[in-house]
């Protein structure tokens, strides 16, 4: 029997990358929290990450954040203290650079590589197999896991040493932050100026506006369709925090922080904290007079 790949967090982006292997034909061995969640990405359910690391030789790690990553490597049945020697560990997460580089450390000297793969994309790009990913680590462990990430990736740029991953993941986070929450903050000002917003994203998309926001996200938003299954609020001022975190280690000065800062942070005080970051608009709609882009209902669209 082949030996199999092991997936350890398969929630909105690790449950859809879990099912892009299976579906390639890959036997994933996944463990989450909650059962359901392994089932519905086709994966063999583990009883543990204990049973993870003892049969899987590459793990794939989808998690929250870095204490989560902590949390499931420590421990006497934690995945540091249970992995192969010889084995990969792919963190998918968005993670402290800090952390990732500590871990690193300590994996290598049992005999396992820790490669950081930022991922850019969202939920879409995850179904579509068309995420981008950002690797830092060795260059070796990378190309050796490089066959499993093209069934879900796309693109694959290795970015440097180990930590390079998550330090890019961050910069790029902290600019779709920016996009998201500007964005917003203009749509609900073309609303309240009784402007036809499809025709303001068209001129957005041909000038200087543009951004991935006006490209991707408020298409579909305008039309009460939130998109599901991608960065909450809570996750998106959580990876703001860390640029910030990242920014001051760097002795950069951070003048633009504050604007997303405040909108996801406002988006979870006014009760979109679980919900997809695109209803950052509302929370800023909220504080405007009520505003919301569509007419429609967003209960009868995709909204969460």
């Amino acid at each position: 029997m082949s030996t199999p790949t092991g997936f350890i967090g398969l929630g909105n982006m690790g449950g859809r990358m879990t099912r892009r292997l299976v579906d390639a034909g890959v036997d994933v061995l996944g463990y989450d929290a909650r059962a359901e969640s392994i089932t519905a990405a086709g994966a063999r359910p583990a009883a543990d990450t204990a049973q993870v690391a003892a049969e899987a030789d590459v793990i794939f790690l989808s998690l929250p954040d870095s204490r989560v990553v902590e949390a499931v490597l420590g421990g006497n049945r934690g995945l540091a203290a249970t992995v192969r020697d010889g084995s990969v560990v792919v963190d998918l997460s968005t993670a402290a650079p800090a952390s990732t580089r500590r871990i690193h450390g300590e994996l290598a000297a049992r005999g396992v590589a820790y490669v950081d793969a930022g991922i850019s994309g969202g939920a879409a790009a995850a179904e579509a197999g068309t995420l981008t990913l950002m690797v830092g680590g060795e260059a070796e462990a990378l190309d050796r896991v490089r066959p499993l990430l093209g069934a879900f990736a796309s693109n694959v740029f290795h970015v440097g040493d180990s930590g390079a991953g998550h330090v890019t993941k961050l910069l790029n986070n902290f600019l779709n932050a920016i996009a998201l929450s500007a964005t917003a903050e203009v749509m609900v000002a073309a609303k309240k100026a009784d402007l036809d917003l499809a025709v303001v994203l068209e001129v957005l998309n041909k000038s200087s506006g543009v951004n991935f926001a006006t490209l991707n996200r408020f298409p579909k938003i305008i039309t009460g369709d939130y998109l599901k299954g991608g960065l909450t609020n809570t996750l998106m001022l959580k990876d703001v925090m860390l640029y910030t975190e990242l920014i001051a280690e760097l002795g950069v000065a951070g003048l633009n922080a504050t604007g997303p800062l405040a909108a996801f942070g406002l988006a979870r005080q006014l009760g979109y904290a679980d919900e997809i970051s695109n209803t950052v608009v509302d929370a800023i709609g909220d504080l405007s007079g009520g505003v919301r882009l569509s007419s429609a209902d967003a209960s009868e669209g995709d909204r969460p």
